[in-house]
């Protein structure tokens, strides 16, 4: 299944919390030329560490051109600020615990683990303008070159 949010749709702004509690409208969040938000399954796990890790060597780069990197599981805000402290995150990271911003950006969806039917986040990223569209999608992330293939999208 792809996110129902396509090129062109208005990001969702509900209220959510970061790491360190502070509750915000997600479109508050964005640079003046918007975000990259991507949605990860779980803090300190193998993939989601990597692709943070990147996301942060890439940071420099997309905040010179007005773009913010907010991250997003459904993680608690104590896990978030473990997380980005242990990692030496310095962007945002959004605690998604009620489900509804995954919900709303329809990255809550049923997958296979391990031979296993369940419902679960799929990794997804979004790159949005500043006024709140959608510019592109990148459905079911594979990390590995993931951030260089979002820096090289910028330039077009």
């Amino acid at each position: 299944m792809v996110s129902e949010l396509q090129p062109g749709s208005p990001i969702p702004n509900p209220v959510v919390a970061d790491q360190d509690g502070v509750e915000q409208a997600l479109r508050e969040r964005l640079g003046p030329n918007g975000a990259v938000i991507y949605f990860y399954p779980k803090d300190a796990t193998p993939g989601c560490t990597t692709e943070a890790q990147d996301f942060q060597a890439a940071l420099s780069t997309l905040k010179a051109r007005g773009v913010a990197v907010i991250g997003v599981s459904r993680d608690s805000v104590k896990s978030h600020a473990n997380f980005r402290a242990t990692q030496g995150l310095t962007f945002p990271l959004l605690s998604d615990g009620d489900g509804t911003l995954s919900e709303a950006f329809g990255v809550w969806q049923e997958k296979k683990v391990c031979g296993r039917t369940c419902m679960g986040l799929v990794r997804t990223t979004f790159l949005v303008d500043g006024a709140g569209l959608v510019k592109k999608v990148y459905a079911n992330v594979k990390v590995k070159g993931h951030v260089q293939q979002v820096l090289a999208d910028l330039e077009t």
